[in-house]
């Protein structure tokens, strides 16, 4: 019995400093939008994105997750393949402060502690809230109202490689689903505007970040627990 517990205090002490593993450092990429004006590409990053982020890797297979990254969204009509949006004209501009937290996902084992080189391809999803300017079109161009917040869902897909001994690089695109539709300021929610809005005003808007990570391990390392 004494034996018994000890292996088992064992096993939950190497799962304790296995639980400390953390990583934290940069995004630095582009961001593109997809609303009702200019493009319609979903991956076509035309500014340029920074942020920061931190993980708790709970296993090698999943990591709590936490970011911050900003941008700015910019888009022009006459950049648009539909003729429609070319002879309106319209251009837009908004700021994006986003914090986004939740798990991300390794679909091969990504072992921090071993020596080899390992890579994996992942995915991540959870919640983001988002600072960003409400606007108004007026004379074909943009125009701040006020600053709001809004929530939106990523989801996200990446791979990423352990690249020294203490360095993680990674290579990630991940799409927003908003739940506002005026990023580009085609349906405000000034009643003072009302006249103002256009475009399909059932769809919520998106936004795309593109780009590299790198991040920087550190941590307990992971004990060997008797097996006798």
């Amino acid at each position: 019995m004494k034996r018994f517990l000890l292996n088992i205090i064992g096993f939950l002490f190497c799962m304790t400093s296995f639980g400390q593993i953390h990583e934290i450092g940069v995004f630095v990429g582009g961001s593109n939008y997809i609303g009702d004006v200019g493009k319609a590409s979903y991956l076509d990053p035309n500014e340029a994105a920074l942020g920061v982020l931190y993980k708790w890797n709970k296993s090698t297979r999943h990591s709590w997750r936490f970011s911050y990254t900003q941008t700015s969204i910019i888009a022009k009509d006459v950049e648009s393949d539909a003729p429609n949006r070319k002879l309106r004209g319209y251009e837009i501009k908004n700021n994006i402060k986003e914090f986004s937290a939740g798990l991300e996902f390794n679909f091969l084992d990504f072992d921090l502690h071993q020596s080899d080189f390992v890579i994996s391809p992942y995915v991540y999803s959870g919640i983001s809230t988002f600072i960003y300017n409400e606007t108004f079109v007026i004379n074909k161009v943009s125009k701040e109202d006020y600053q709001d917040f809004s929530f939106a869902i990523p989801m996200v897909v990446g791979v990423k490689a352990k690249i020294a001994n203490h360095l993680v690089l990674g290579l990630e695109t991940g799409a927003r689903y908003t739940f506002t539709d005026n990023l580009d300021g085609s349906n405000p929610k000034n009643e003072n505007f009302e006249t103002l809005k256009f475009g399909n005003l059932n769809n919520k808007d998106w936004y795309v970040f593109t780009g590299f990570t790198l991040t920087y391990t550190f941590g307990k390392n992971p004990c060997f627990c008797a097996s006798k």
